[in-house]
């Protein structure tokens, strides 16, 4: 008797920065439950455009969105950081859809309007639900 197992992929998941958010604001392990949530071994990535985004908030955002961003960029040497141009034009959003639409990757967002462009665009869209969980639309 042959035992059958199917090809499990390493999926590749672009983190935001509302994302890198979860910890400090609803104290979510986001790793932890990506992890379980995907049942499988996954790569976090997180674009350039985010990182420089979270160091402009660390450095002038409120007192409470410096130590979110400070914590958020701690988070964030855990991904693999993925170089990309950011147009003048383009908001950190537009670089995310772009990028998504470009290489087979889910997007983990907390942000509701960038989560809607995702999947118009049939993005796979992991994001927190009830403030207690992870939760995943689309397939994978």
């Amino acid at each position: 008797m042959h035992a059958t197992f199917a090809y499990n992929p390493q999926i590749k998941v672009i983190l935001d920065s509302s994302f890198l958010f979860i910890p400090t604001q609803f104290h979510i392990h986001i790793f932890e439950e990506l992890a379980k949530l995907l049942n499988r071994r996954y790569e976090p990535l997180l674009l350039s455009s985010t990182y420089n985004e979270l160091r402009t908030i660390a450095e002038r955002g409120s007192e409470r969105l410096r130590r979110q961003a400070k914590l958020a960029l701690r988070l964030a040497q855990k991904c693999h950081l993925l170089e990309v141009e950011k147009g003048a034009e383009e908001s950190h959003d537009d670089v995310i859809v772009r990028v998504a639409l470009t290489m087979p990757v889910c997007v983990a967002t907390n942000d509701r309007t960038l989560r809607k462009r995702l999947r118009r665009n049939n993005v796979p869209v992991i994001y927190m639900r009830q403030k207690s969980h992870l939760a995943i639309d689309g397939a994978i």
